[in-house]
């Protein structure tokens, strides 16, 4: 509907869409001069632990959890395919995940067949995000020992050239953090005055960035902890390169960057599960970005000393003091075997919800180490039905009214009306308290409003809900994660864990 347009549109910003229209209208001829010689590294890349293999053959891949064959020229930008399986394709994850080494001449064979398959310019490939992606998946390739053939290494400053050219300021967010990423690895990797501009501009896009997307709590704005898993690996790479090439990075930006990356730290520690996993809030899922484990051994080989007050993976905990990451709105509380993970936060920025989910007041908990209560978690992008659930209010556990969801999700990645949190209030103590309410229901006739009080303490937790305002139905949800078995019903019983309790 217009409404629905309207409470979508009013919220970008100006360059959201003069940039949209300039990027569609304005599309830049591939420049393919020769490549600028290479700069020399000190020593080699040694980046984050090694993810599982995307590629199982010559031609064989593995993304999202659904394996094809793409051979020939057409694979690249095949229509059967999904979007982001092909994005994947594109990526080059695999030049650096588990037992690369031992698939060297895939690899190598790989490089040269997207050269010659994908011309400048033309297809998913040169798209600004996957571009930025595999350019740095290049680079830290060569970084590791490895011999760029030379075609990949003129395309390499060709892809830069054309990037440059293909900002997704429209987009922002991790967008355009990953474009600026990609530019200062271009500019670090080859030596010229343009491989200069390269560099200088994506720093400066980087330091601008990262005042706005790193809260000051440490959390990434967009509120999503697998995206923000993905930024501090992003940082991490960073300083990594200015441990390779230490004469392009002035040492107050490397100064920001080491900050930067110990707060990210910190907030990731807590909000990761007993398990040493994240939590499932707004877009959220499992073997995407590197695990809170490998980016803290990242950190620490970059001489980073994070500082690990939540890094007690499966044990049982004595009780705490509440963790309030007051800055991105979401809180930890711990006591006895329990953690619990609540969401009291803005679904995201204003300005860039597309990651967002209807999930205010949602929560997770653990028990003796072991995931109880979950929130379902992203699968798919793309503009399907089952996106669309994911991101729903009843794919979450917090409290859906009138069947409707608590913010308006839409498409793959829109979100017209959106909840708000209210009268947040943190109270330590046995048991430790948190209330907070949120007004995304407000909309509705009888403007109700859900609030929701968490009392924890080391033998229970207790959540109560209350509908202020008139509503026709609400409905309390608590979704158990799949390898917990309930017995009884009439709202009595018992779950009982993996591990037996």
């Amino acid at each position: 509907s217009l409404a629905t347009y309207w409470h979508t549109l009013r919220h970008l910003r100006p360059v959201q869409f003069y940039g949209r229209l300039g990027f569609r209208l304005y599309r830049p001829r591939p420049d393919q001069r020769p490549a600028p010689g290479l700069r020399p590294p000190v020593g080699a890349w040694a980046g984050v632990g090694m993810r599982p293999a995307s590629l199982l053959g010559p031609a064989t891949f593995r993304f999202l959890n659904t394996t094809h064959r793409a051979e020939g020229p057409a694979a690249w930008n095949d229509p059967t395919r999904d979007k982001l399986w092909l994005y994947n394709l594109h990526y080059f994850d695999d030049l650096h995940a588990a037992d690369a080494a031992a698939r060297t001449h895939w690899h190598r064979a790989l490089l040269q067949r997207w050269v010659a398959e994908n011309p400048p310019g033309r297809g998913n490939g040169w798209e600004p995000y996957p571009t930025s992606l595999r350019m740095v998946n290049w680079i830290k390739w060569a970084l590791a020992g490895n011999v760029l053939p030379s075609e990949c290494v003129h395309s390499l400053a060709v892809q830069a050239r054309w990037l440059s050219r293909r900002l997704e300021h429209h987009l922002l967010g991790n967008h355009l953090f990953a474009n600026a990423k990609a530019l200062v690895f271009a500019g670090a990797f080859f030596v010229c005055d343009e491989a200069e501009r390269w560099r200088t501009h994506g720093r400066r896009l980087l330091v601008r960035e990262l005042g706005e997307q790193i809260l000051p709590d440490g959390g990434h704005f967009e509120r999503s902890p697998m995206y923000h898993a993905i930024l501090l690996e992003d940082v991490l790479d960073l300083i990594a390169l200015a441990d390779a090439y230490p004469q392009t990075t002035d040492s107050a930006t490397l100064a920001l960057y080491r900050a930067r990356a110990a707060s990210m730290t910190d907030w990731l520690q807590a909000m990761c599960h007993p398990d040493g996993e994240i939590a499932f809030f707004n877009d959220a899922a499992f073997g995407v970005a590197p695990t809170l484990a490998e980016l803290v051994e990242y950190g620490r080989r970059l001489d980073l000393a994070p500082t690990l007050q939540h890094a007690r993976v499966g044990r049982t905990l004595a009780a705490t003091q509440p963790t309030w990451l007051r800055d991105s709105g979401y809180a930890r509380l711990q006591a006895g075997p329990a953690v619990a993970l609540l969401d009291v936060a803005p679904i995201g920025p204003d300005y860039l919800p597309g990651h967002a989910h209807a999930d205010t007041l949602s929560f997770e908990l653990s028990l003796f180490g072991q995931r109880v209560i979950v929130n379902g978690g992203t699968s798919r992008y793309g503009n399907g039905p089952e996106r669309l659930a994911e991101r729903g209010t009843a794919a979450h556990s917090t409290v859906q009214i009138n069947g409707l969801d608590s913010s308006e999700v839409w498409g793959g990645f829109r979100v017209a009306r959106r909840a708000r949190p209210l009268a947040v209030c943190v109270e330590p103590g046995d048991p430790c308290r948190v209330s907070a309410g949120h007004d995304g229901y407000r909309r509705l006739p009888g403007r109700p409003i859900h609030r929701r009080i968490w009392e924890l303490s080391a033998t229970g937790l207790t959540v109560t809900d209350r509908i202020d305002g008139v509503c026709e139905a609400a409905i309390a949800r608590f979704h158990l994660h799949p390898d917990i078995e309930a017995e009884g019903s009439d709202g009595a019983g018992q779950l009982r864990l993996p591990s037996g309790q």
